[in-house]
């Protein structure tokens, strides 16, 4: 069994070029790198749609809320229309598929299967492209063959995405940093702030929940899996 986390960005269409074009740039920088340790398989599909593969599904909603978290730390310098304000809340759309995938070929780039299938009619069925109002009452989902297991998830990830819609620009790169288990003290040197500081902004943001729901996510998940 497979996850996959299918996501697109919110508004994108009504983020100025230079700034669509410094995120794109940031986010392929990160799929490389989680690439490159082996973490997941991502791709950047048209500039504005995500695609990652974890051959350990537990460990989906880790990589899910890292991404939603690291585009909210990103700061845009040069959009003004007004709709922004959904990226800056939101940042990704995200869903995770669970199940099988027939086909899954890093070379050709080639993803197949019943996760892939879930995950990407999640976020089509949210689409909000060409809305002329746009409503976001929820940005993660997740799907798989299995009904109380999707009750499950997706109760924790409402309440998930409450938490991540509140967190500041400056708290979401914590809580980035934190969700690839750096400890404190060396977000604190990253970013050039005191110990103290990262503790308080990530009280304030949320932590404890947010990696409470990633450890009962990962346990749950690794109990299906079995």
């Amino acid at each position: 069994m497979y996850a996959v986390i299918s996501g697109d960005i919110i508004t994108s269409s009504h983020i100025d070029t230079q700034d669509k074009t410094h995120i794109e740039d940031q986010l392929l920088q990160l799929l490389q790198q989680f690439v490159q340790t082996n973490k997941l398989y991502g791709r950047l599909i048209k500039g504005d749609y995500i695609e990652c593969v974890l051959a350990r599904p537990e460990e989906a909603l880790r990589y899910a809320l890292a991404l939603k978290f690291f585009l909210k730390s990103i700061s845009l310098k040069h959009s003004k229309d007004k709709r922004v304000k959904w990226f800056k809340m939101h940042a990704l759309r995200l869903a995770i598929g669970f199940g099988d995938l027939s086909r899954f070929d890093i070379e050709k780039g080639r993803i197949d299967g019943e996760a892939i299938y879930l995950s990407g009619r999640s976020i089509a069925q949210q689409s909000t492209h060409h809305k002329k109002r746009i409503i976001i009452k929820r940005t993660l989902f997740f799907a798989s063959p299995l009904e109380d297991l999707n009750h499950n998830c997706n109760t924790i990830f409402e309440l998930l995405d409450y938490i991540a819609s509140k967190a500041t620009s400056k708290q979401s790169r914590i809580l980035y940093l934190k969700l690839l288990s750096l400890k404190e003290k060396e977000i604190a040197d990253q970013l050039n702030i005191s110990q103290a500081v990262v503790n308080q902004q990530s009280i304030s943001a949320g932590w404890n929940s947010i990696e409470s729901a990633v450890t009962y996510f990962n346990q749950l998940i690794k109990e299906r899996n079995t």
